[in-house]
């Protein structure tokens, strides 16, 4: 930070928040350390940080109630492939986790629908989904089960299999060229909403509690809503997409 000598003032540039674009802004700071000038607090006003609510050590347990479910949150990966250890800025915040208490399912229509993931099954969960609490230790979530994607049990992405009326699709690969037969650049490879489905929920609930299965199945395919689902790249390196069948718009042939 350049301070340049007592009663002047120095120039910072600061990051922006307004309207979630990063800009540069000119931050004005005394010469004495730690006071800024109050536009800092005006510039940061609605910026919300998300922490977890820290359960006391005298509770012993959590019993989600309804159709919600708590999920042991799996920890971040601290090192890559190659065994290069990460920053904490770097590493990716996992989806993924351990189901260790689930409720008691919910009533539709006259009937009592279950919850159909059992303790112990690894799930992926959708991004902002859930509180996040601190437990014995351990980072968790509890969340409803409408926002689990699905079940993996593996550690590849291929191997989900969808819940309720979800779909798994295998993203298409961008074009290479255009029509008139130019290479294509990555910058300006256009991000396909084609794919293929992979694998499909068991459908949603109809009125009476009933699963309704789904029109579309596997191997066929789909045209999707651009900005739908949660994304996932594989193990071998292909994309992956999960999404709500509602979400499908067409299907190709």
């Amino acid at each position: 930070m350049p301070i340049t000598g007592p009663g002047l003032a120095g120039r910072v540039l600061v990051p922006s928040f307004d309207g979630l674009r990063q800009s540069q802004s000119v931050l004005r700071v005394s010469p004495v350390v730690g006071v800024c000038n109050a536009g800092l607090k005006r510039r940061f006003q609605g910026l919300v940080v998300k922490a977890a609510t820290t359960v006391a050590p005298k509770y012993t347990s959590i019993k989600p109630l309804a159709d919600r479910v708590l999920v042991k949150i799996k920890s971040s990966e601290e090192k890559t492939t190659g065994g290069i250890l990460l920053p904490t800025t770097a590493q990716t915040k996992p989806q993924g986790g351990e189901i260790v208490a689930v409720g008691e399912g919910r009533t539709v229509g006259n009937t009592k629908v279950e919850i159909s993931v059992k303790t112990g099954a690894q799930v992926v969960y959708s991004k902002y989904a859930g509180t996040e609490l601190e437990f014995n230790g351990s980072n968790h979530l509890l969340l409803k089960e409408d926002d689990i994607v699905g079940i993996l049990d593996t550690d590849d992405v291929k191997d989900l299999k969808p819940l309720g009326d979800r779909v798994l699709i295998k993203v298409a690969e961008a074009e290479q060229k255009t029509a008139g037969g130019l290479l294509l650049t990555e910058a300006t490879k256009e991000k396909p909403s084609i794919g293929t489905i992979i694998a499909v929920g068991p459908g949603p609930l109809d009125e009476e509690g009933k699963r309704k299965p789904l029109s579309i199945t596997p191997g066929n395919t789909v045209l999707y809503s651009k900005y739908a689902g949660t994304e996932f790249k594989s193990a071998d390196g292909s994309d992956y997409i999960a999404l709500r069948a509602s979400d499908v718009m067409a299907v190709l042939s």
